[in-house]
């Protein structure tokens, strides 16, 4: 197999020491290129400059799902980064397995990681047969609903406290010119959104059930067709969105042209640096107000195995300093997710954090589907709720007896 062939070349080759590291640059890739997404990682580069080294942008525009195959590609083709953004979880899984990735278990070690990582399961995520393998940076939750109180204003009803007012909200707002859900066109957004209605509608065990268990007979059954009903709503009420990426469905929130957006708390960036505050120019519902739970996914960075020895000493000190407290602290604010370290100072978290933080501490909390499933299970799902968003003859029911063949098959 040819990724295990370069691997083995590359394995016979690297040596890996620990210690401090002379000034190197190291490219570093990710997909964070939305407005608040830059302000973010500027704080990492901060961070590691500071250090007498320099983080070289990597930056691939496009999500998640454009970015993450250059990644792979790059790494499999014998041109590695000094480090990779990916979702904690499985999607690195076969490029170490493949040997082409760095094992952090001894920073890991020296910087008690399994102490002062919370929850657990994200470090959990990052570990193969007992090594260490990624440093998680952040927790991100997809389980809100972000709602423009201008939009409802205008419309001259009350801001929503919950999924079921804002559905009935909905000819309002349509009669007022709004968008009532504004949606991007990447499927990974329609795939979230629906994850996002499962756990609200149908509660923490039937999600696990689902994607934990992978059980198709509840995926087929009465709970997940109430999901499927309201997803159908959530189709109607985006219809008129006509817009691509997340950033720019949160825009239309943003800009009052959209009523609301289901999207992780990641759009908290975008929200700061339009100067807005939360609870007063928008309203943020964790599990859209039925359901307060969220999801406890996030972003890590990985290390491919380099040939130069001095770049995997800067790999060391990049891994050590993402996890600084003042690192989680900068980086978190300006990102609007939660920190991995459960005992820095937010203090000057704004209101939609601190709902976060008080449902992290109450253990409300998920794994995140990229925890659960592998990424070509991630991707046949993707396609299902990308098709199904866009395609509105596509029945509820026809589409449930779908997803419950994904789920039935699923690894």
């Amino acid at each position: 197999m040819k990724i295990r062939s370069l691997a083995a070349a590359l394995t016979a080759t690297v040596a890996l020491p620990f210690g401090a590291a002379n000034a190197v640059d190291l490219e570093v890739t990710h997909w964070w290129t939305s407005g608040g997404e830059a302000a973010a990682v500027a704080e990492l580069a901060k961070a590691f400059d500071a250090t007498g080294n320099k983080w070289v942008d990597g930056a691939i525009a496009g999500s998640g799902g454009t970015a993450r195959p250059i990644m792979i590609s790059r790494i499999t083709g014998g041109d590695p980064m000094g480090a990779t953004q990916f979702n904690h979880g499985r999607q690195a899984q076969e490029l170490v397995e493949a040997g082409l990735m760095r094992d952090l278990t001894d920073v890991a070690t020296r910087e008690n990681w399994k102490e002062i990582v919370k929850p657990s399961s994200l470090l959990d995520s990052c570990t193969i047969e007992g090594k260490i393998y990624c440093a998680p940076v952040n927790i991100h939750s997809w389980q809100w609903l972000w709602l423009s109180n201008a939009a409802f204003k205008q419309a001259g009803v009350p801001v929503p406290k919950n999924w079921d007012e804002f559905v009935a909200a909905a000819p309002a707002l349509e009669k007022a010119g709004i968008v009532p859900l504004a949606l991007g066109g990447q499927p990974w957004q329609a795939a979230g959104a629906f994850d996002v209605l499962m756990v609200a509608i149908a509660g923490k065990d039937t999600f696990e059930n689902v994607f934990g268990k992978k059980d198709a007979e509840v995926a087929a059954g009465p709970e997940i067709a109430k999901v499927f009903k309201s997803a159908d709503d959530a189709r109607r009420m985006a219809k008129g969105s006509n817009v691509q990426d997340w950033n720019q469905a949160t825009n239309m929130v943003i800009t009052g042209k959209a009523g609301g957006q289901i999207m992780g708390d990641w759009a908290q960036g975008e929200f700061q640096l339009a100067g807005q505050k939360a609870g007063v120019d928008y309203t943020c519902l964790p599990g859209l107000g039925v359901n307060e739970v969220i999801s406890t996914g996030g972003d890590a960075f990985y290390f491919p195995l380099l040939e130069d020895e001095e770049k995997s000493k800067a790999q060391d000190v990049l891994a050590s300093t993402l996890l600084k407290p003042e690192t989680q602290v900068a980086f978190n604010l300006k990102k609007g997710s939660l920190p991995v370290r459960g005992d820095v100072d937010l203090a000057a978290a704004n209101d939609c954090m601190k709902k976060g933080l008080d449902i992290l501490a109450k253990g409300n909390v998920i794994q995140g589907t990229d925890q659960l499933l592998s990424p070509d299970s991630q991707k046949q799902k993707e396609d299902l709720f990308s098709e199904f968003f866009a395609n509105p003859s596509m029945t509820p029911e026809d589409a449930q007896k779908r997803f419950a063949e994904i789920i039935a098959a699923a690894d």
